[in-house]
């Protein structure tokens, strides 16, 4: 019997080679292209499928995981055939119109796989890895599905920034030690990021233009993507009737032109959390700018005055909601000037959701934008973006007229692929009339600020608006998101209070003078820590008055950078930034809700040189009342070194200037 079993076998062998040597049967290709540091590799086989899989540092992270298209006239993936292999090694770099550096480095090898009628090119950086489909069909299709697979190796903790619906990204995140025991079916926003010991591995997407926004979803023990259907019916309703309401979805995910690139899906991997602080992937792989002439776009900082009610308790003027009118804006605009902002951001009430020409008549917006021309601060005007599609060249023509300089298109409260085009057609409409946006209510970037630099912010954060609701807007939250949505692009988390609570102590408050979680040194870190290229200032002039020498900071601290380095950083738990603009230098610590001590050099500023150091740090019962904090003027140089005592929920900012 034996025997018998292995002359079976040899038989086997035999029959399976005559197929391959006689073309039957065709062998399967495997191809890779690895980073610069040759750290990643991303390996393609193509058979019967096509399937990806990704090593990092010798040790595979995502294994054979099926991608694919399923197009109403042709399956992507399935039995292809490659034709042709193109391969590219380039070295360069982009000039940033803002942000955390003046340039970046853009270095990659890149594959690109020809198929009969379209291609998957593969990238990788040092930063992550990332796959595309590109199709050269002479009609429109519709794209049934997307297959997407995320095979992560082992069993990770998962942070999961979880969703039910399609329609919501200021979501808190939810922890699960293990992927096998995360429950089936859990949907979650991206990115999205899995933790081994010493590696973590993030799943993110760039370039989305004109296609449904990635979800991943655990089926069947493994992540794969997900995308919402695109609609069929949608009514007006939710918040006062102005958000567009799908209520029927067609069974597609997208109708697009045939010839076309798809978004780029990537995985990034690294063992050093602080690389996650400065991961530019993303905006690296979007489209660069279509706009010629940027000249006018200045991101900067804002007085606002929703979050704390429009509430000026020493503003000689009746203030509050209800009082919101010229002279009231008036007042914010003379504090922004006198604190060196250069904005100010009117929100809802201004206007008529539903026709934007037609003005509260308590406020006479051309008055109050030509005395911001006085001053020297240029105003943000709040709309919704179901108003603003229907005609943006009406709306925002009227707003130049009047010389607004921006505006906030809020409640999108979508990521469809029909929401997904409002994002560029708002994008290019505002840049036709030298517009900046701040995109609110809206999903995740995806490096459309690359293409359209005149939108310079995006919310799809949980951020301190949920301060005035819920306990989510804590410092763990904090320590987290910036490790995983920040890698996405900005965000408009909105800082700046001045009623800083401990955890024993916050109570969220509605309407009236919210407050926030976490000590005063740790909200000031976030001008430093966050990328925020359109900041906020959230708190009431009047508190910010009560606090000249924290002014001192908050005035100066800018919103785009020359430089930038991570000098501590562990996931949700405290984080360590430096950044320069100019010669003058920022530091920004925050830490969890454990107290801790963190020790910083300074080696980062040029040798030989002195510098004057506005320190403040946690005071010495911040843990308790959070609004204590110290401040000291000391000078410092290359060889400093200093001892941070952060208290539970604490933070410390360090604002550095060369003595002249």
């Amino acid at each position: 019997m034996k025997r018998i079993g292995v002359i079976a076998l040899v038989a086997c062998v035999a029959g399976a080679l005559f197929l391959l040597a006689s073309g039957f049967v065709k062998p399967a290709r495997v191809l890779e292209v690895q980073s610069p540091d040759k750290n990643l590799t991303l390996r393609v086989t193509v058979d019967d499928s096509v399937r990806y899989s990704v090593m990092y540092r010798g040790k595979e992270i995502v294994a054979s995981s099926a991608i694919g298209m399923t197009l109403d006239n042709i399956a992507i993936g399935p039995k292809a055939l490659v034709k042709n292999v193109k391969r590219d090694k380039h070295k360069g770099k982009i000039v940033l119109p803002y942000g955390n550096y003046r340039e970046i480095a853009d270095v990659y090898e890149e594959m690109e796989l020809e198929f009969s009628d379209w291609s998957l090119v593969l990238r990788a950086y040092d930063e992550g890895v990332a796959y595309r489909f590109k199709t050269r069909f002479d009609k429109p299709v519709k794209v049934i599905d997307e297959q997407a697979v995320f095979n992560v190796v082992k069993d990770p903790g998962v942070i999961y920034p979880e969703t039910d619906v399609y329609t919501s990204w200021e979501v808190p995140y939810v922890e699960y030690p293990s992927l096998k025991g995360m429950p089936e079916q859990k949907r979650a926003l991206t990115p999205v990021l899995f933790s081994y010991d010493s590696v973590r591995v993030v799943v993110a997407e760039s370039d989305l233009m004109d296609y449904p926004g990635l979800y991943v979803q655990k089926r069947g023990g493994k992540i794969r993507g997900a995308w919402a259907q695109y609609p069929k019916e949608t009514v007006m309703g939710s918040w006062g009737n102005f958000v567009s309401v799908v209520k029927e979805r067609e069974p597609f995910i997208a109708q697009t032109t045939g010839t076309r690139a798809y978004p780029w899906r990537i995985i990034i991997a690294s063992n050093d959390d602080r690389t996650l602080l400065s991961n530019d992937i993303v905006y690296k792989l979007a489209t660069p700018t279509v706009l010629k002439d940027i000249s006018w776009v200045k991101p900067g900082r804002a007085a606002w005055e929703w979050w704390h009610d429009a509430m000026v308790a020493d503003a000689g003027i009746p203030s509050g909601m209800d009082n919101r009118n010229t002279a009231l804006y008036n007042h914010y605009i003379d504090f922004a000037a006198t604190s060196k902002l250069e904005y100010m951001m009117i929100d809802a009430g201004w206007s008529n959701i539903f026709d934007l020409s037609k003005v509260n008549p308590k406020v006479d917006i051309q008055a109050v934008i030509n005395h911001g021309k006085s001053k020297g601060v240029g105003v943000f005007l709040w709309c919704v973006a179901s108003t603003l599609v229907k005609d943006p060249d009406k709306y925002l023509g009227l707003m130049e007229q009047w010389g607004a300089v921006g505006i906030k298109v809020d409640f999108f409260d979508r990521d469809d692929q029909e929401a997904i085009r409002w994002f560029e057609v708002i994008a290019q409409a505002a840049a036709r009339h030298k517009l900046m946006v701040d995109f609110h209510g809206c999903s995740k970037p995806t490096g459309l600020e690359r293409t359209y630099p005149n939108i310079v912010n995006y919310e799809a954060v949980r951020g301190a608006e949920c301060s005035k609701w819920d306990y989510t807007a804590n410092p763990r939250h904090h320590l987290m998101f910036p490790f995983i949505r920040m890698i996405a692009g900005p965000l408009d988390y909105t800082p700046g209070s001045m009623r800083n609570a401990s955890k024993a102590a916050f109570k969220p408050v509605d309407p009236g003078l919210p407050s926030t979680q976490g000590t005063r040194c740790h909200e000031l870190a976030m001008y430093v820590v966050f990328d925020e290229p359109f900041a906020m200032f959230c708190d009431s002039p009047a508190e910010y008055r009560k606090y000249p020498d924290i002014m001192t900071y908050l005035s100066a601290v800018p919103v785009s950078f020359d430089d930038t380095r991570v000098l501590k950083a562990r996931l949700g738990e405290y984080a360590v930034m430096a950044k320069r603009k100019g010669q003058d230098w920022f530091v920004g610590a925050m830490t969890d809700w454990d107290a801790r001590s963190l020790h910083i050099d300074l080696s980062f500023l040029p040798k030989g040189k002195q510098f004057t150091a506005e320190v403040y740090t946690d005071g010495k019962n911040a843990g308790v009342e959070a609004s204590q904090y110290d401040h000291k003027t000391m000078q410092v140089n290359s060889t400093t070194a200093l001892d941070l005592s952060l208290a539970e929920g604490g933070g410390a900012v360090l604002y550095l200037r060369p003595v002249l």
